[in-house]
């Protein structure tokens, strides 16, 4: 082993130890890049395809990896592009940005959350890429079309430090190989503000997860964490990002900055928030960061563990879907989180969507007349949605609009029935009260029985 470093690492009597190939050469690396660990007294060898297996499968609890809001050049002779709409010009059929290799750099972890299955207490196999195996792989991942770009995240090895700069180095190599594609980088809670800034020059996007709702989770559940080390990198992005805009004003060939933004993550159900604390706390992320997106992940057991729900209790769907609709309401239609949810009623709805239940709430406001309501009202209706709203106050410009015509411009009727006019009619047999609304749309909004398909964004799913 001429020429290569050697890592040793300890989790709380779990060692583990990998072999540094960065001057190896590239045609030696490959047999020189093992990782070991020592189980029961004796030393397994692990190749690379065995640690992709490990450390995609370690990355799936992460669920902030949309990849929509880069745009990024193609500079021939370069690999890869990244677009503002999508990536590589591949879309899902939402409208959602596909086929990222999802992937940590390492399992291994100095921190001990109570709910990570990687915490460093956990008897599990740990492995950790090097720079040069990962680039390698992520080229030839692409270029064999198996993916369309990259999302790095890791376990914190040695200090927060460390590894954001080891995962620093794995994009600004990519760039040096003119890898075009989507690169979706975890800034690490703690890290310099040096590293985050350089981050954001080689990323498309970055996040910084809070995971929990509230400080005193925080303490309780991961305590070896402290909630500035997490704010002042997301307030470092905040403002470079705010930087560039404002020097591509001046100068078009600025370079950017995390151009598609940054993006967090909540964990749902590990910490007795209310379903109200936790959508202020989003709303004021948005204001206060410019987030792109908060993500909502429904707590998943790993760990046994008394501070946290009982083993075996299935992660809660449908709290985590709520979330995300009413999340989408503040955003998107002009609603506040006060409006949505009071200290007396601080749980969402289960039986209807967020809009539906604020409707049922603000009967004073129905029903509105289709022709004359103005947008931002027409917005408050459930069943129309920006594309609807706008299709109704185009047509009534020439014409005025009957009951009949609603469905052909989009208006979702099952819902938006209770709650509007047609020159001054309301559809037959509806009765404006909250018992026979609801009544109504139950039967209408429930799936099947034993239907296992996903929940719609306004459908509901499951009786409270």
């Amino acid at each position: 082993m001429i020429g290569e470093e050697l890592e040793i690492g300890q989790t709380r009597g779990f060692p583990w130890i990998c072999i540094g190939h960065d001057q190896v050469s590239n045609r030696l690396w490959r047999v020189a890049a093992f990782h070991l660990h020592r189980v029961s007294g004796r030393i397994v060898v692990m190749d690379w395809e065995r640690k992709v297996e490990l450390l995609a499968g370690a990355a799936k609890y992460d669920v902030s990896c949309s990849s929509s809001g880069s745009r990024r050049a193609d500079r021939a002779p370069g690999l890869g592009k990244a677009n503002h709409a999508g990536l590589c010009h591949s879309w899902s059929d939402d409208g959602r940005c596909i086929l990222l290799l999802k992937i940590l750099l390492s399992n291994a972890c100095i921190h001990e959350c109570a709910y990570c299955v990687n915490r460093c207490s956990n008897d599990i196999r740990r492995a950790t890429f090097e720079v040069a195996e990962l680039v390698d792989l992520t080229l030839n991942f692409y270029r064999r079309n198996y993916i369309e770009g990259l999302f790095l995240s890791s376990g914190v090895v040695r200090n927060a430090d460390y590894t954001m700069e080891r995962m620093l180095e794995v994009a600004s190599r990519l760039r040096r190989e003119r890898f075009g594609g989507y690169i979706h980088l975890k800034a690490i809670p703690g890290a310099s503000r040096e590293l985050v800034e350089r981050a954001g020059l080689v990323a498309d996007r970055l996040s910084v997860n809070i995971e929990l709702p509230s400080g005193r989770s925080l303490r309780e559940l991961a305590p070896d964490k402290r909630r500035q080390d997490i704010l002042e990198p997301m307030q470092c992005i905040a403002d470079q990002w705010q930087a560039s805009r404002e020097e591509r004003r001046k100068w078009r060939k600025a370079p950017l900055f995390c151009p598609a933004g940054q993006s967090t993550q909540l964990i749902v159900g590990a910490s007795p928030e209310s379903d109200r604390h936790i959508l202020r706390l989003s709303e004021k992320l948005y204001q206060r960061y410019q987030l792109k997106r908060v993500y909502y992940s429904a707590y998943v057991s790993v760990n046994p563990d008394s501070r946290l729900p009982p083993p075996g209790q299935p992660a809660d769907l449908l709290r985590e879907h709520r979330l995300y609709q009413a999340d989408w309401l503040v955003r998107r239609y002009g609603f506040e989180a006060e409006e949505l949810l009071t200290e007396a009623d601080a749980f969402l709805d289960r039986e209807v969507d967020p809009k539906c239940a604020w409707a049922l709430q603000h009967l004073d406001r129905f029903p509105v007349e289709i022709n004359r309501v103005p947008y931002e009202d027409l917005l408050r209706v459930p069943g129309i949605g920006h594309v609807s709203a706008g299709r109704i106050i185009r047509t009534r410009r020439v014409s005025s609009i009957r009951e009949e015509d609603l469905t052909r411009l989009g208006v979702v009727m099952k819902r938006a029935r209770f709650f509007i006019t047609c020159g001054g009619r309301m559809p037959a047999g509806v009765r404006l009260t909250p018992t026979f609304i609801r009544s109504q749309m139950l039967p209408a909004l429930r799936r099947g029985p034993g239907s296992e398909q996903q929940p719609n964004l306004f459908e509901a799913t499951q009786p409270r």
